[in-house]
């Protein structure tokens, strides 16, 4: 699932926002900076290198509202650190007050939207709505560059571009590299009422996707039959899994199957009626999309382009803080070059070789074998290599609801319980879960991260009165390997810089590694022979997935650039567009049916901007991180691995398993794992 993307861009936007008013621009010309550097490197030849980086880039950043040109020069003279120690020393305040800043403001905002986030049992009110679009930081940066802090950062921890972190990490320390982040924290200007206006944004777009809601039993087929029990299934992860749960059931499945896949068609073109949305007062045939009420038919509205504004506004929201970025101009550069450290084009490249590689049509042909059916389009979901598809999820409900009635339950007794299975010690067990809370969740689940270490990270899923059902549970387990990466990547690595990982695909991976042992947890093992085989391939058909999911969500955003002033009705006719024509060159020759858009479906491109790319590159990563893992103590491995912190992707996957970022290993052991299974 994903992790909540809101709070994250609003941290990260910490070190972009700006001033009370639009920024002017800089007033120190070459001359002055020349000046500057030449007074500092005559006092700290040594420094030579660090200075001449440093002082143009305070220079890029200084204002007219911050002082003169010569008040400029005095300032790098006052406040440059030549002595090394004293310059560790510099370090180590910065981080002990900025993980109390951003820590306590993390905790704020957790707090403040609590209401939204954590199902209570009360209604959503509106007070609670405004908190939720409120963020307590917007202000912060503005703070550190009226008093200078920023200043002092930016001239003693000069940043570095992705591709000069590239060419240098080679011989960097783990103090270099938390030099070097400590780089990353300021440079841009970004106004506060952008940040503002972004978190808001983001926060009514979560709000907008957490309660879309489907009530199933309330579905007809064109017999006026409800072939679902009563239950309300969030968009699209709910429907999603539901579809997945139905492989082992035959004709009937099936038949559920392409309702939901209706369903799905009707969300994308917005012709689902308003009314039927998180309402169970009506009945609704999604192939006919008639509604009915007590037996009679009923006019009902369309949601009226609901999604797709949404989607608009995001792209304002970012637009606006592009004129403040001066290295990364859009929002697409900022996602990728800088958020993920890896280039638009090096991704791009990645998923469409992947998803035009011959092993696709192989693996599909095995799974038309194993079904003895054609594949359709919502086979992009097949769920055939998991152990569990044969099992009946009813029965695995039972089975967690008996375990886990509350989320007391699954703290004390699921947690330590999954940590001794990966192999952790009884103190690392204790000491994990004494640093995740487990809250109830109104929305699909996700995991929070803590920015303090005396703060804990949160776990959210979905637990029913009667129990946390089986959905709830795989939720629980997936975010649970995102909490073990966020708590052993704050209170392990050498410096609080360095916290994290190189982006959200690292975190999605541990995540997954937790997530396919899911059954092993519940004490139903498996000894088939084909195990291994099985697991390379639902990883492969994953990947396989969520590439076509993503690169829709890249090209749309790479149209709204080119068409800035969109509407939402040409936004909504160019998302299908461009999913059609995404599906036609690699999905139609496998799964069938020209022109379909359910590429369009996921949620994460309404309340997550740009987060989908970090899905298959994290199945990439954890591919060849499940690779290393063969034959050790998952938990040794875990803790040799991720401590070692946010260095960028190519340097981190050196350090845990050798190599770098490469598909190339999973389409060799799917080719081997298809053969195997034939």
């Amino acid at each position: 699932m994903k992790k909540l993307l809101l709070l994250t861009i609003v941290a990260m936007s910490l070190a972009g926002c700006g001033g009370k008013k639009e920024a002017s621009v800089s007033n120190i010309d070459e001359a002055m900076i020349n000046n500057t550097i030449e007074a500092l490197t005559s006092e700290y030849p040594d420094a030579k290198a660090r200075i001449e980086r440093s002082v143009p880039q305070v220079a890029s950043l200084w204002r007219a509202e911050d002082g003169t040109a010569e008040e400029f020069g005095q300032f790098c003279k006052d406040y440059f650190v030549g002595d090394e120690e004293q310059l560790e020393q510099l370090a180590t305040t910065l981080q002990l007050n900025f993980e109390s800043l951003y820590g306590c403001y993390n905790k704020i905002g957790t707090d403040l939207k609590l209401r939204i986030h954590v199902d209570d049992g009360r209604e959503i009110e509106p007070i609670d709505e405004m908190f939720n679009g409120f963020d307590p930081s917007a202000h912060l940066d503005d703070d550190m560059y009226e008093n200078k802090i920023a200043f002092v950062v930016v001239l003693n921890f000069p940043s570095y571009t992705l591709e000069e972190k590239g060419a240098l990490c080679e011989n960097w320390s783990s103090r270099d590299w938390a030099y070097a982040r400590l780089g990353d924290m300021f440079t841009s200007r970004i106004p506060a009422s952008c940040n503002q206006m972004l978190a808001k944004q983001l926060a009514d777009a979560d709000n907008y996707i957490s309660n879309y809601n489907i009530m199933m039993g309330h579905l007809l087929n064109d017999k006026g039959e409800h072939i679902f029990p009563d239950m309300a299934l969030i968009t699209h992860w709910g429907l999603r899994d539901e579809l997945k749960t139905h492989y082992s059931d035959g004709e009937e499945g099936l038949a559920k199957q392409r309702m939901i896949y209706q369903v799905m068609k009707r969300i994308i073109d917005q012709s689902i009626p308003q009314c039927v949305i998180n309402n169970d007062a009506y009945d609704w045939n999604p192939y006919t999309n008639m509604v009915m009420k007590d037996g009679k038919e009923q006019k009902a509205e369309s949601e009226p382009l609901t999604r797709y504004k949404y989607f608009l506004g995001n792209f304002h929201a970012m637009q606006e803080q592009d004129k403040y970025s001066p290295v990364y101009k859009t929002y697409v550069e900022r996602a990728f070059s800088q958020d993920m450290e890896v280039s638009y084009d090096e991704i791009e490249k990645l998923f469409t070789e992947f998803c035009s590689a011959p092993e696709i049509k192989e693996v599909a042909a095995l799974i038309e074998q194993r079904m003895g059916r054609k594949l359709e389009p919502f086979d992009i979901w097949y769920d055939g290599f998991k152990s569990r598809s044969a099992i009946n999820e009813d029965d695995l409900s039972a089975k967690t609801k008996a375990l886990y009635p509350n989320r007391d339950a699954f703290k004390a007794k699921g947690m330590p319980h999954i940590l001794k299975q990966i192999g952790f010690s009884d103190e690392m067990c204790r000491f994990i879960c004494d640093n995740v809370t487990v809250d109830p969740s109104r929305g699909a689940g996700h995991a929070l991260e803590s920015m303090m270490k005396t703060d804990n990270a949160r776990l959210r899923t979905r637990i029913g009165k009667d129990g946390m059902d089986y959905k709830g549970y795989n939720i629980a387990v997936h975010e649970f390997g995102h909490n073990v990466a966020q708590t052993l990547t704050l209170h392990n690595v050498d410096y609080y810089a360095l916290r994290g990982v190189p982006n959200t695909a690292f975190t999605e991976a541990l995540a997954f590694v937790f997530q396919t042992r899911d059954l092993d947890f519940l004490g139903i093992k498996n000894d088939d022979p084909n195990k291994d085989a099985m697991n390379t391939l639902d990883i492969f058909w994953g990947c396989y997935e969520i590439m076509g999911v993503s690169l829709v969500d890249m090209y749309s955003w790479k149209w709204l650039y080119e068409h800035p002033d969109a509407t939402a009705e040409q936004l909504k006719d160019q998302v299908i567009a461009i999913a059609q024509q995404v599906w036609n060159q690699y999905f139609e020759p496998v799964l069938g049916e020209k022109d379909s858009p359910l590429l369009a479906i996921y949620s994460h491109m309404i309340d997550s901007p740009l987060y989908l790319p970090n899905y298959p590159y994290g199945h990439i990563i954890q591919f060849q991180l499940e690779q290393q893992l063969k034959g050790k103590n998952i938990a040794d491995e875990i803790l040799r691995i991720y401590p070692v912190g946010r260095l960028i992707p190519q340097a981190w996957m050196k350090h845990a398993v050798g190599s770098e970022v490469s598909t190339k290993p999973l389409l060799e052991e799917a080719h081997k794992a298809a053969e195997q299974l034939k």
